[in-house]
């Protein structure tokens, strides 16, 4: 990409234990040396009468909506959780939280999840779906400087949330890209993962229900060369932000679509996270043994999905400096846990790299973050983001 863009051909550096680090930077994450939790106390497996179920109550919101769907009174503890769903059915109890917007998902066996509808569906999509347009409108943007950075110049408006999409607008911004995420006011990010995350981004708030915030973001999106969006799907069309509606008036643009259940099937409004996907789709029985379900020893199908839609990113906006027009790119949780449930698996025992080459220091206003560097590097360029994550919310809704 920097070479079609003008630069000079640069030479990339991958080293397994950046990778190892990188796959796991929220456990190396501290701010002025304290860690943070991953999980919250509601949040886990729990046993049920028939099997196993695992929820997420990271978000606050999704532990009332959880503790609401047990008929539980706020606050209840994990003790209470788990004396409901000890009489509960595994995918009864999947059905009704799902139907009261909370998240739970029964644990399955990857033949039991090759086999559902929604498998099945998943199953039929690429790993990382790319629909390219014709030849371009406008060109792209020249480098901005020599030494720049592949992405320097090119102006990303991130709409996600959570690991897979901000890893892959967090990559963007390793390489020089303004990425600006869009949040709604009355939804916060979690700290730590705004801390992990947010790393080379700015950040700013905007309703866009709201008609005066609407107008900014459009501005915005008029002059952006990618959007990012890890919404739900249905959330995306109600807000005209699907890639069918956006690129229709913005053909140049490349918009990329990250999913926990696909863009497919009967799951494929489904709110999901890594965890979640991990024990529909039968990771957790593999990683598991004869008593207890498992998890793999990294959020890797974030991760994964992340680098990989990073990756078609950087694919398309190359297209882009070579004449071509936009693209539409998705990729999801559940397919990238298909591949990985498809490839040979590696025997046990492996040695966990020392982490300590492959974290630093930044500033930042709410302390000192250490932080895992990239996984890659490029020659000449430094081995770190050039700013440590913004307060959230405070940067206005313009480009640099």
């Amino acid at each position: 990409m920097l070479a079609a863009r003008g630069g000079p051909r640069a030479g990339v550096t991958v080293d397994r234990a950046a990778v190892a680090t990188a796959f796991t930077s929220e456990r190396h994450l501290r701010r002025d040396g304290e860690a943070f939790e991953s999980f919250a106390p509601l949040s886990g497996f729990f046993r049920t009468r028939d099997g196993w179920v695992r929820t997420h109550a990271n978000y606050p919101h999704h532990a009332e909506r959880l503790l609401a769907v047990l008929g539980l009174r706020p606050g209840a503890d994990r003790a209470a959780v788990a004396g409901r769903l000890a009489t509960r059915s595994s995918l009864s109890f999947e059905a009704d939280a799902t139907t009261a917007g909370a998240l739970a998902v029964a644990m399955r066996t990857p033949d039991e999840w090759a086999a559902s509808d929604a498998g099945r569906a998943v199953a039929g999509e690429p790993l990382v779906r790319v629909t390219d347009s014709g030849e371009a409108r406008r060109p792209l943007r020249v480098l901005p400087e020599p030494g720049a950075g592949p992405a320097a110049g090119l102006r990303v408006l991130d709409l996600t949330r959570v690991i897979a999409g901000p890893v892959a607008t967090r990559t963007l911004a390793y390489l020089g890209a303004d990425v600006l995420r869009v949040d709604p006011p009355g939804l916060p990010e979690l700290v730590p993962q705004h801390l992990d995350t947010g790393l080379g981004k700015r950040s700013t708030l905007l309703d866009l229900t709201d008609r005066a915030d609407r107008a900014r973001f459009d501005t915005l999106l008029a002059d952006a060369d990618v959007l990012v969006t890890g919404y739900r799907s249905d959330a995306m069309h109600a807000l005209g932000l699907d890639a069918g509606t956006v690129r229709a008036t913005h053909p140049d643009l490349v918009v990329a679509s990250l999913t926990a259940w696909g863009d497919s099937g009967p799951w494929r409004g489904r709110r999901g996270f890594d965890s979640l996907v991990q024990v529909a789709t039968g990771v957790a029985v593999v990683t598991g043994s004869a008593d207890d379900p498992g998890v793999l020893p990294a959020q890797a199908l974030d991760h994964a999905t992340g680098y990989l839609l990073a990756a078609a990113i950087l694919e398309a906006l190359t297209r882009r400096a070579s004449g071509g027009g936009g693209s539409a790119i998705a990729a999801s949780l559940a397919r990238t846990a298909s591949w990985l449930l498809s490839r040979p698996r590696p025997a046990s025992g492996g040695r966990t790299p020392d982490p300590g080459p492959w974290l630093a220091d930044l500033p930042s206003p709410y302390g000192t973050i250490r932080h895992a560097v990239p996984p890659f590097r490029l020659d000449a360029q430094p081995h770190d983001w050039v700013s440590g994550p913004v307060g959230w919310g405070t940067s206005p809704p313009r480009w640099l």
